[in-house]
């Protein structure tokens, strides 16, 4: 959506949010089961369609995306994973594959203002560029106005820096619609994610419109919330994560303990390095800085710490010296082991947003939804006729 993900710079156009805890009795649990047999894609597929909303249309072409996502990740088709990316999809576009967004083409106006005065752009000079024809003979104003979702929103963009040299200069040749499909999922992860493993579909086009598909879009959403180790003991913070960053829950944890074995309050954002305009910044940051405070019951240099903090977006940080070292001080102070996930502390903004909406929020509805899905798909006991 036209959200930012969270309040890191870079991050533009497009996004939503996540949790802190729910109550032991209401966790969302990973289960830790034997891997199960092989089953036909027939049964994969109709293991999904019992999980999903009731009066979906086309159930058999959503079950027959998602499981095949699941197979090509070799994720298992458990209830639990079903259900996790099913209140995904829900929470973020209600099982549609482009949804339209209310007020889009005020929000994108806004966001183009914005872009300009930083850029330092005449209103007058880009104006004029946007009223030039686009590849369509409408000219880009008038395709703004009409803009009704995120593909025909990023369609404009694509064309636009393509054909206007201003907007290169404008854009830095970057669109600026930065998630879409029916799980709202990044388009930078998706065009990083198949640098590491074939895409399984041959593809027309790019992986940007690949993304606004159906198969794109589920394909990519759960290669993101569930492609990834982590020691997490239920699916809450992957929900978090989903939201927040991979292992956002896991650094939030990290920074949660640094605070209380440091003194220095820290915001449990789940970023363990500065970033500048979306890149790690050779400053230290908060949490750098607080962690150096620990240097001599660490036993562990500036150096030290910075390299096992830029390990922060990798399963390896959990192996790295500072981790132990931090959490094995936190567990000596308070007596007991600490949690190693806390749903971080993340406040979205948004010119789409007109409340007051937060990891939190995102993390708890996803969960409610997730309960559902599982209560959903359980056949109920058959009714005996009273006697």
């Amino acid at each position: 959506m036209i959200f930012t993900r969270r309040r890191a710079p870079g991050s533009a156009f497009l996004a939503t949010a996540g949790i802190v805890a729910l109550l032991a009795g209401c966790a969302v649990r990973e289960p830790r089961a034997p891997a199960a047999p092989a089953i036909t894609a027939a049964e994969g597929r109709a293991l999904v369609a019992r999980r999903l909303p009731v009066n979906l249309a086309d159930r058999n072409g959503w079950a027959t995306d998602i499981y095949a996502a699941l197979a090509a990740m070799q994720i298992a088709p458990s209830a639990e994973n079903i259900c996790a990316v099913v209140a995904i999809t829900e929470q973020e576009s209600g099982f549609r594959v482009d949804p339209p967004v209310p007020n889009l083409a005020a929000i994108a106006w806004k966001e183009i203002e914005r872009q300009r005065e930083a850029a330092g752009i005449p209103k007058l000079a880009l104006h004029a560029a946007l009223a030039l024809p686009s590849s369509d003979g409408k000219s880009y104003r008038e395709r703004l106005d009409a803009a009704k979702t995120e593909l025909q929103l990023s369609d404009i963009f694509d064309d636009f820096i393509g054909q206007v040299p201003l907007a290169k200069t404008f854009l830095a040749d970057r669109n600026p619609v930065r998630t879409g499909g029916p799980m709202q999922v990044s388009v930078a992860f998706a065009q990083r994610y198949v640098v590491e493993k074939p895409y399984p579909y041959a593809m027309p086009g790019s992986i940007r419109r690949e993304v606004f598909t159906r198969r794109g879009g589920m394909y990519f959403g759960i290669a993101h919330l569930l492609d990834y180790p982590a020691s997490y003991d239920g699916y809450l913070h992957r929900f978090a994560d989903f939201n927040a960053g991979r292992y956002a829950s896991r650094n939030a944890a990290f920074q949660k303990v640094v605070a209380e074995i440091s003194g220095v309050p820290l915001e449990f954002d789940g970023d363990l390095l500065r970033y500048d305009k979306g890149r790690v910044s050779g400053e230290a940051g908060s949490t750098e800085l607080a962690v150096r405070v620990l240097a001599l019951r660490l036993d562990m240099g500036p150096a030290e710490i910075r390299r096992d903090l830029e390990l922060g977006k990798l399963r390896e940080f959990e192996e790295s010296r500072l981790y132990s070292r931090v959490f094995a001080l936190a567990d000596k102070q308070g007596g007991r082991p600490a949690p190693r996930a806390v749903v971080p502390q993340i406040e979205l903004q948004s010119a789409k947003i007109t409340r007051k909406l937060t990891t939190d929020w995102f993390a708890r509805r996803v969960a409610n939804r997730y309960r559902a899905c599982l209560l959903r798909g359980t056949p109920r006991p058959p009714r005996v006729a009273n006697p």
